[in-house]
């Protein structure tokens, strides 16, 4: 009775697929997926007539599946676009299945040939296995892949042959498990075929053709799943095969060997060094692109322009969001500093080499400033000029390329990005990604620096605004004493007016006193050109203003000239050595010292009071309104700066928490001429 159903059922299953075939022969509608499909029903309609004729075990039954299956698979291929296909790594996919398909079916005919030997249809068995797991794989591929406007369109399609592998699985699966075939499974199998049957004759009443996108995800995802199937086949037969040849020690072994592997995997999978060398692997031999332009766009998009909560600020962001590219573990930025040089900004799991100060001189700046890629082993290698790139660079093998941020031809940084796991050659995909970030993050970052300094001059505004209402208390009190000394003209005579002139005044003084303590130093005098000034003699001056509030020691050479202006150079040493006695315990002196620095004078402001954190003076100290006083205005050392680099010098900082600091102010020598002019 079973065999009855078995047989009817597929000769039923069978006009089914033949109906379905000839309606879409009569709907004329031209095209190539039309015109497979309907080979794959006329196909489907074949192995069905096989089946009730012979059985599915017999050989014509065995090779019109392996027709079916090539059928549906080629239909699926032209559905998917067979550019696409190809360009995405899938065509590979499908090759295989394919592949394996046909070796399937020749398999039988050598076990025919070999007088049926166990193991000949074991291996037939295991590849009909194989087949229908990639087979699967691919069908939801083509599903994800399509465009959400394509998917209604092919979702009985889908729906069909994802029904019919997923049997087809199952009865192969409880085959190998059970080393004989299911009792009813024809009958079984006739019933579903009918449904398969119905679901593609429902598919046609779409009509249009079929476009789809194919996503590098998708294809990751697909050979993930691909590389899982053959795992796990491959584990069933090397255990098979133990089981039959291993006699007495099979389950010793068959245990041995899976635990084995397990810890082989859990070792290899987990390791981002692995995972690296995948990535770069699949994308070098599958896709004709290294990179998907979206999803990198996306990504840095998202890191950059959404830090959320807690997160770091726009610098360390933009150093992930470049590093992440090109799958480095770490960078470090570089930032402009004084006198056209660049100095290290913000690190991001940085692992290389400390940076001098400067990291960049004005060479190394003015090459970059071109938005050029600068790789790095391209120039240890002498394959590149090198001109321009530091030695500090080109020593520390860990710092893989330089990637400049380039905004209106004006570089605003530049990002060293720190050697990948799986070391590889820029190439240039490489350089056109990262020159295009480049840029897009230079404007990122010049918008900040805009809005920053726009905060900067809302705060200066809000200074000049508290500046301009002590003023006006200035005028009232000299109202108030213009008004006292014409009075005491006329009463200077009367003991309670002289009485009330003395607390008037004392009051007035104190009130002054106030206002003057809430004001800064700023000298609003035109600055004079620079001209040569004897330091000793200067460095002296300001240290007796100040040796009544602290103990100072001068050192050094005396017979040192810079080319500043008195004025401004006194002010920022008043500014320097002030700073450096409010850093300083009691007694413990502030050290002034004159040196010779190249072409340069220097002049250094030592103290070992509580110091500064490398972050404070990276991103804190040089900015207006940033102080670490209680009370402190935080003008001084940005103006001490700003009145140096007026003057063609620089200020450098060396200071550590808890060790005190070391302020070096730099300037131009004044020439031997100058000097003999001046004398004469």
């Amino acid at each position: 009775m079973i065999e009855i159903v078995g047989i009817w059922g597929h000769a039923l299953a069978a006009a089914a697929f033949a109906a379905t075939a000839l309606w879409q022969v009569r709907r004329r509608i031209a095209g190539q997926q039309r015109l497979l499909m309907t080979a794959a029903l006329g196909l489907s309609a074949l192995w069905c007539i096989a089946v009730a004729a012979a059985g599915s075990g017999s050989m014509l039954a065995l090779t019109a599946e392996a027709l079916r299956n090539l059928g549906w698979l080629a239909t699926m291929l032209a559905l998917s676009g067979q550019q696409r296909a190809r360009r995405s790594g899938l065509g590979l996919l499908y090759a295989v299945v394919i592949g394996v398909s046909v070796l399937a079916a020749l398999v039988h005919p050598l076990q025919l040939l070999a007088g049926g030997v166990e193991a000949i249809g074991f291996t037939a068995l295991v590849l009909r296995l194989i087949a229908a797991i990639g087979a699967l794989v691919l069908v939801h591929n083509l599903y994800t892949a399509a465009a959400p406007d394509a998917r209604a369109s092919i979702r009985m399609v889908v729906v069909a042959l994802a029904v019919m592998w997923t049997f087809d699985l199952n009865l192969y699966t409880i085959d190998y498990l059970v080393h004989a075939p299911v009792i009813g499974a024809d009958a079984l199998r006739a019933t579903v075929t009918l449904l398969i049957a119905g679901l593609f004759a429902l598919s046609l009443r779409q009509d249009g053709r079929t476009r789809l996108r194919v996503s590098r995800t998708v294809a990751f995802q697909s050979l993930s799943l691909v590389a899982i199937g053959g795992y796990l086949i491959l584990m069933a037969a090397i255990t098979s095969m133990i089981d039959a040849w291993g006699g007495d020690g099979a389950r010793l072994m068959q245990v041995g060997f899976v635990v084995l592997t397990t810890f082989v995997m859990l070792a290899l999978v987990p390791s981002e060094r692995m995972r690296a060398w995948a990535r770069v692997k699949v994308a070098k031999h599958l896709f004709q692109h290294r990179y998907d332009y979206r999803q990198e766009w996306m990504r840095f998009t998202e890191t950059i322009g959404h830090p959320g909560e807690g997160a770091d600020g726009l610098d360390r962001r933009i150093v992930k969001a470049v590093a992440d590219i090109t799958l480095s573990p770490g960078g470090l930025m570089l930032a402009p500093a004084d006198a056209g040089t660049m100095t290290e900004r913000v690190r991001w799991t940085w692992t290389g080499g400390e940076p001098p100060a400067p990291a960049l001189t004005a060479d190394g700046v003015q090459m970059l400033a071109s938005g050029r890629i600068v790789d790095l082993d391209a120039v240890r290698r002498g394959d590149d000029d090198d001109a321009g790139v530091p030695d500090w660079m080109i020593a520390d093998a860990a710092i893989w390329a330089a990637v400049p941020l380039v905004h209106f031809d004006r570089l605003a940084a530049v990002v060293l990005l720190a050697r990948p796991p799986i070391d590889r050659t820029l190439d240039w995909e490489d350089f056109d990604l990262l020159r295009v970030v480049g840029r897009q993050a230079a404007s990122y970052l010049s918008e900040a620096q805009g809005q920053e300094a726009l905060s900067d001059a809302r705060r200066f505004d809000e200074f000049n605004r508290r500046f301009a209402f002590i003023m006006h208390d200035i005028k009232n009190l000299v109202s108030q004493l213009t008004l006292l000394a014409r009075n005491a003209e006329r009463h200077a005579d009367n003991p309670e007016f002289r009485a009330d002139m003395v607390e008037t005044l004392r009051t007035s003084a104190g009130r002054m006193n106030d206002l003057l303590a809430r004001l800064s130093q700023h000298n609003k005098a035109k600055p004079e050109e620079p001209r040569p000034v004897a330091l000793a003699a200067l460095v002296h001056a300001v240290a007796r203003s100040k040796r009544s509030l602290h103990p100072l020691v001068v050192d050094g050479a005396a017979d040192l000239h810079a080319l500043a202006d008195p004025a401004r150079l006194e002010q920022i040493l008043g500014h320097l050595v002030q700073n450096a006695i409010d850093a300083s315990r009691a007694g413990e002196p502030v050290t002034i010292r004159l040196r010779r620095a190249g072409v340069d004078v220097a002049v250094e402001v030592i103290d070992t009071g509580c110091g500064m954190s490398a972050e404070f003076i990276r991103s804190q100290l040089f900015r207006p309104f940033a102080s670490t006083k209680d009370g402190g205005f935080g003008i001084g050392a940005f103006e001490a700066r700003s009145l140096a680099a007026s003057m063609g010098g620089r200020i450098e900082v060396d200071s550590r928490d808890g060790e005190g600091s070391r302020f070096t102010l730099l300037l131009p020598q004044a020439a031997a001429d100058t000097l003999i002019r001046k004398a004469a």
